[in-house]
């Protein structure tokens, strides 16, 4: 249970590219221009609690319907190395259903776009591998970089561009197939032990 500044670097590595904060500022542009106002604050406090309270109720829930952290952690690979595809290749897998909300806080910034199904599954794939306490250190850093990114997402858009994103996501899309393979590689030999 100690900290290991290597484990919360990773963390908020993997986060950083799973919550793909940088990948939705064009989707934050596209909401605030049809909203008008997002609750930046709300939004990132909303979240970060969501994915808190997943990591240390996930397991209890995991156990209730009988699946354990290795079987869940393996499963997380997969869709890990689907987001990082879609990432890489810019090309969508996954759809979701277009909502234009009256307020933009809690729905649809905080939960799906940052505590969406692919963040609640690597926190729980997190803590098959990490301890706890880095795990929400990462959660809180990242929820202070989207609080930051909700906050200045004209100034950043301006400032890198659209190849400048395209780019970024390449680079974390990269980086998130290569942690979903270890996750893979790490956590398979688990369920042939049991």
């Amino acid at each position: 249970m100690a900290l290991d500044f290597k484990e919360i670097f990773t963390a908020v590595m993997i986060l950083f590219a799973v919550i793909d904060i940088i990948g939705n500022i064009p989707i934050i542009i596209d909401l605030r221009a049809k909203v008008g106002h997002i609750h930046s604050e709300r939004a990132s406090i909303v979240a970060g609690l969501i994915m808190i309270a997943f990591l240390f109720l996930g397991k209890s829930i995991l156990n209730l319907i009988g699946i354990d952290v290795n079987s869940f952690a393996v499963a997380g690979s997969f869709i890990l190395f689907f987001l990082a595809l879609e990432m890489i290749l810019g090309i969508s897998l996954y759809k979701e259903e277009q909502i234009t909300p009256k307020t933009i806080s809690v729905f649809p910034i905080a939960f799906p776009l940052i505590a969406g199904p692919g963040s609640l599954t690597t926190i729980l794939s997190l803590r098959a591998e990490y301890a706890t306490i880095n795990i929400v250190i990462a959660i809180v850093i990242n929820m202070i970089f989207m609080y930051l990114v909700l906050r200045t997402s004209n100034k950043i858009e301006k400032l890198l561009g659209e190849n400048g994103i395209n780019i970024l996501r390449k680079v974390f899309g990269v980086i998130l197939l290569a942690i979903a393979v270890k996750l893979f590689a790490s956590n398979i030999q688990g369920l042939f032990k049991m």
